[in-house]
């Protein structure tokens, strides 16, 4: 009976958990990409040029790639809590401190950089909780369920930021992403139990490093190509609606809004499916075997009838941004638990370097109108991530 009670409340208290990472991680989304909703009122504030600004709003993701991979090395060494707590609570300050002393340039990079490398420490903590907390025939709908933050920031700033600047201005904007850091940072620190470990005798030999075999290298290598469709799709898709397809950009803000939300439920359908066959990369395989094909389907639909374009740019706004969860769950699980942070931190930061990559060098094949060859090219990296997912690792790792 004691026994009973017990396991119920343990169950309880992981799924609140779960909840409180993913309210720390949309708080740090909210921030990390919301900073782009007020890029027009930020150069009307500060007098930017568009390259002065764009240098802001890339500060907080090159804080974050730097500081990955070393907060999750706290997290192993420390725990979940503390490092969830810290870091947000120090981003959320940093971003008080920019609403509040309205520094010039040099300072509004110096604090956007500091802000989003201290909440880094969120992508790879709240990561490891889950893998502390869920078992194996869970843990793929809980990090789904994780993975829906980067949408829900999105849509956080989206909602909150723009009025906010509109009355009050741009620094009073930044007030909000602060203050629901800081909020959720105490929550964590109240509430959030770091997950059992496995004891430690001492004198115990340290586990050795993964990144000893090719597995782990393999599958941060082929997500980081799976990267490349998804922000194909995200990056280009305004800019082609508006010049190609002829829409208002307000239309074309909601068709994308639309689509957002089917990706988030694609994130959470891939990890119950997941769970469901006992594998994260075979899984993951099949979905970039789809990625390739309906990113041709985009190509194809740019060269012969719009309603082509718009089902195959929907399909892909799901199907690209699906097996995010599964590399990232798969990451701490060929890792092991004492090493899981630090290879949810490579996880992240390789997908943060194609991330960066993709843009630009898509858009030097797009030049002013070749959309087609682009998502042609996008179709590739794909196909090359099916032969370097390691599938045969993950299954000996099982046995």
């Amino acid at each position: 009976m004691g026994h009973a009670v017990a396991a119920g409340t343990q169950s309880k208290r992981r799924w609140g958990i779960l909840a409180l990472g993913l309210a720390a991680q949309t708080a740090s989304c909210s921030f990390l990409y919301g900073i782009p909703f007020l890029v027009s009122r930020m150069r009307e504030a500060e007098g930017l040029t568009l390259a002065q600004a764009g240098a802001v709003v890339a500060a907080p993701s090159i804080g974050l790639l730097f500081t990955l991979i070393a907060w999750g090395a706290v997290a192993d060494r420390y725990g979940e809590r503390l490092v969830m707590a810290i870091g947000l609570g120090v981003s959320g300050i940093l971003l008080l401190v920019t609403g509040i002393a309205a520094p010039p340039l040099p300072g509004l990079f110096a604090l956007f950089l500091l802000a989003g490398a201290s909440t880094a420490s969120v992508n790879a903590a709240s990561g490891r909780a889950v893998m502390g907390w869920f078992g194996v025939r869970e843990r793929g709908i809980a990090m789904g369920i994780r993975q829906t933050a980067q949408p829900l920031g999105v849509g956080v700033a989206a909602l909150a930021l723009p009025p906010l600047a509109q009355r009050w201005g741009f620094h009073a904007a930044l007030l909000f992403p602060g203050v629901f850091a800081l909020v959720v940072a105490v929550l964590v620190a109240w509430l959030v139990l770091d997950p059992p470990r496995p004891g430690r005798a001492s004198g115990a030999p340290k586990a050795a490093s993964p990144y000893r075999k090719p597995a782990l290298w393999r599958l941060h290598g082929a997500s980081a190509l799976l990267v490349v469709p998804q922000f194909a799709v995200s990056a280009f898709a305004p800019v082609y609606l508006e010049s190609k397809q002829h829409w208002d950009p307000l239309a074309a803000g909601w068709f994308l809004a639309g689509v957002q939300v089917l990706g988030a439920l694609g994130r959470l359908g891939s990890g119950y499916w997941s769970d469901r066959v006992g594998s994260r990369l075979r899984p993951m395989r099949l979905l970039a075997v789809a990625a390739a094909a309906v990113m041709l389907l985009v190509a194809v639909g740019d060269a012969t009838w719009p309603w082509v374009v718009l089902l195959a740019l929907a399909l892909a706004a799901v199907i690209t941004v699906a097996d995010n969860g599964l590399g990232f769950t798969a990451s701490a699980e060929l890792a092991g638990i004492s090493w899981a942070g630090r290879a949810m931190g490579a996880q992240n930061t390789a997908q943060n370097l194609a991330a960066s990559l993709t843009p630009p060098l898509l858009g030097l094949v797009i030049g002013d109108s070749r959309y087609a060859p682009a998502f042609c090219v996008a179709a590739i990296f794909p196909v090359l991530a099916v032969g370097l997912t390691p599938v045969k690792a993950e299954e000996a790792a099982r046995e």
